[in-house]
């Protein structure tokens, strides 16, 4: 398998040089070992909890697992959480920062025992699948320029070629299959394997068989607004359960939700969030789309396209030095912002994802009334779009190329 540089590798080795223990947390498969691997040596030892073995030494007496490491890599530290207050008592002793990089394929500090027992202690890097810019080498300065109000066209990639990349994904096994059936299988033995062991590490559920069923239904909700109750119902799931299962699907890193943006300067927002999957290749392989029938059926590729740079933008955030928040804008009259970035300073850049070559000014309706709620706190709104030129529509609003996301 190639390996690809990695947007997060900095941000890893930075938190080693100043911080007890590192945590690198994303789906199964994302490239989370191979990241961790690079870093042992002699002074530093790699355990899997995938090894049998190792998972029960670990589990029978963790105290005892982790006397004597002086800094060692633990890998899918969630098969074994119990270890993590071990880990607390040998960082309090023993102060030096690197002393321990865990992965984990759950994100784990939505465990209330687990955030208390190493805040302070503890830094998360999030590592999801490959984004365009790392598999084309090509490095991204997107979010620098879009809050610099100033957007490149980058390298051009749009039409068939720009559909090809968003249903190929990012997952490094997925890419090294070429042929789309091989990819699909790929694809079907991994929901599976999820199901079947990464479930059951992080929750106690009854209905574990309906999970692959769930998760199919809810990519045809991908990049909308959440309505558990909707989603459920075709297989007889109340929203209370299908609320807590799709919970466990954002912990497992398979889809997330976006929140509301709000401002006092409006009053009639919608205030309900969006679920999008975090890679378009798992969504089109569990919706059966392929390159002919996103040419036949070109109102699948909008959903689709929307997943797909929504989970760029989030692995071009990951990897950076800079802080952000994201959200959606919609208001009651359907004006929306598909994505709204805010940094640390409070300012805030508007991105709409339009699956189609040409932009009109109708499209940038959301974009306007959201640079006036937000007044100068607003910095520039991009639509997105399948073409390959940048194109002024006002002031601080471009058509931009999502090609653009990656140069």
């Amino acid at each position: 398998m190639a390996l690809y540089p990695r947007l997060a590798e900095q941000r890893v080795n930075d938190a080693m040089s100043d911080t007890r223990v590192v945590l690198i947390v994303g789906p199964r498969q994302s490239g989370k070992t191979t990241l961790a691997r690079k870093m042992a040596s002699p002074e530093m030892e790699y355990y899997t909890l995938d090894n049998a073995t190792i998972l029960e030494a670990a589990q029978r007496d963790p105290v005892g697992f982790v006397r004597g490491m002086d800094r060692a890599i633990i890998d899918e530290i969630q098969r074994a959480p119990e270890l993590l207050l071990a880990i607390k008592e040998s960082v309090d002793t023993d102060q030096r920062p690197g002393r321990f990089l865990l992965t984990g394929s759950a994100n784990l500090m939505t465990l209330p025992r687990v955030a208390d027992s190493l805040a302070g202690r503890m830094e998360v890097v999030r590592l999801l699948p490959l984004a365009q810019s790392e598999i084309r080498a090509a490095g991204s300065s997107f979010l620098r320029d879009a809050f610099r109000n100033d957007p490149k066209a980058g390298d051009s990639i749009f039409g068939d070629d720009l559909m090809a990349a968003v249903l190929a994904g990012g997952y490094p096994e997925a890419l090294g299959r070429k042929n789309l059936s091989r990819r699909q299988d790929w694809y079907a033995d991994y929901i599976q394997a999820i199901v079947q062991r990464d479930v059951r590490d992080v929750a106690q559920i009854e209905q574990i068989t309906q999970m692959p069923r769930l998760l199919r239904i809810l990519t045809e909700h991908s990049g909308q607004l959440v309505n558990y109750s909707g989603i459920g119902a075709a297989i007889g799931m109340n929203h209370i359960t299908t609320q807590k299962y799709v919970g466990i699907f954002e912990s497992l890193f398979l889809a997330r939700t976006l929140p509301p943006w709000f401002s006092n300067n409006l009053k009639r927002l919608i205030k309900t969030p969006k679920i999008h999957f975090l890679d378009s290749g798992l969504l089109a392989s569990l919706r059966d789309l392929s390159l002919d029938r996103l040419r036949a059926e070109r109102g699948q590729f909008g959903p689709l396209l929307e997943t797909f740079v929504f989970a760029e933008i989030l692995k071009l955030a990951s990897g950076g030095e800079e802080r952000f928040e994201f959200s959606h804008f919609r208001d009651k009259q359907q004006n929306e912002v598909d994505i709204v970035v805010e940094d640390r300073r409070g300012r805030i850049v508007g991105i709409e994802i339009k699956a189609a070559a040409t932009v009109s000014s109708a499209d940038f309706s959301g974009l306007r009334i959201l640079a006036e709620a937000s007044r100068e706190r607003f910095v520039s709104g991009f639509v997105l779009y399948d073409h390959q030129k940048v194109v002024p529509f006002g002031e601080r609003l471009y058509a931009v190329p999502i090609s653009a996301l990656w140069c």
